[in-house]
C-alpha cells in the first residue's frame, strides 16, 4: 500500500505542483510538437524514482512515464471534441491512477482487485448514494407545492441549490458516522450566515420559510441516514 501511496504522491506533484500553466497552454496548442509534454514526462519519471528511492523499481518508473505521455497525448487530441472540458480531464486522471494501481499489484492484479471489491462497505456506499440525488429529488417533491408560492426573480447558477444540498448532506453524514455531532451544528450555523444576506435583501417571509424547511429536510434526511447506518453497523 505504501508503494501505491508513493507513486500517487509522485503523480500529484508531477501533474499539479510541477506543471506550470504555461506548459499546459503550450501543450494544448502544439500537442505532440510541444517540448513541455516531454519535460512533463521526464518529471514524472524522475519523481517516481525519487519517491520510490530504489533503482530496482526503474521499470515501474519507465512504465509510468511512457503511459503518462501516451495518455496525456490522447487527451490533448480528444479534448476539443468534448463540450464539457472537465470530462477528458477526469478520464485522464482515472487512467493515470489505474496505471499506478496496475504497476503496484501487477503480480496479483485480479485477486487483489476482487478482494478490494469484496471489502467495500455496501451499506456505506448506499448511504452516500441515497443522500445525493435520490434525497435531492425527494426534497424537491416534498417542497413542490410550496415552490409555486416563491417568486424566482434572482439570478443563480443552474442547479446550484441541488448541489449545495448534496454536498452539505455528504458533510453531515460523514461527521455523524465519525461521531462528531457537534460539527453538524456548526454547518447549520455556517449555512445560516451565508443565507442571511439573501434573505434580508429579499425581505420575503415565504422565501425564508421555504429555505428553512428545505434546509431542515436536507439535514434531517442526512442525520436519519447516518443513524440507520450506525445501527446496521452495530448489529
Amino acid at each position: 500500500m505504501m508503494l501505491l501511496t508513493k507513486l500517487f504522491l509522485a503523480h500529484l506533484l508531477g501533474d499539479f505542483i510541477f506543471q506550470p500553466s504555461k506548459w499546459v497552454k503550450d501543450k494544448e496548442e502544439k500537442k505532440v510538437k510541444s517540448k513541455y509534454i516531454y519535460y512533463h514526462t521526464l518529471i514524472h519519471f524522475a519523481l517516481s524514482l525519487l519517491l520510490l528511492w530504489d533503482l530496482k523499481y526503474w521499470k515501474i518508473a519507465v512504465v509510468i512515464a511512457v503511459s503518462h505521455y501516451l495518455i496525456d497525448l490522447i487527451k490533448l487530441y480528444i479534448t476539443p471534441s468534448f463540450k464539457n472540458k472537465s470530462v477528458p480531464f477526469f478520464i485522464d486522471q482515472a487512467m493515470h491512477i489505474a496505471v499506478l494501481y496496475g504497476c503496484v499489484y501487477y503480480g496479483d492484479l485480479v485477486n487483489h482487485t476482487v478482494k478490494l471489491f469484496q471489502e467495500i462497505d455496501l451499506n456505506l456506499v448506499t448511504a452516500f448514494v441515497f443522500v445525493s440525488f435520490p434525497a435531492a429529488i425527494i426534497i424537491s417533491k416534498l417542497l413542490q407545492g410550496m415552490a409555486r408560492h416563491i417568486e424566482d426573480d434572482h439570478e443563480s447558477l443552474p442547479n446550484a441549490g441541488m448541489y449545495i444540498g448534496i454536498i452539505e448532506r455528504f458533510f453531515v453524514l460523514t461527521f455523524l458516522i465519525a461521531g462528531h455531532w457537534e460539527v453538524i451544528g456548526f454547518l447549520i450555523a455556517a449555512k445560516s450566515v451565508f443565507r442571511f444576506n439573501d434573505l434580508k435583501d429579499s425581505n420575503s417571509r415565504e422565501l425564508t420559510e421555504y429555505i428553512l424547511i428545505g434546509t431542515l429536510l436536507s439535514f434531517g434526511i442526512a442525520i436519519l441516514t447516518g443513524i440507520v447506518y450506525n445501527t446496521l453497523l452495530s448489529i
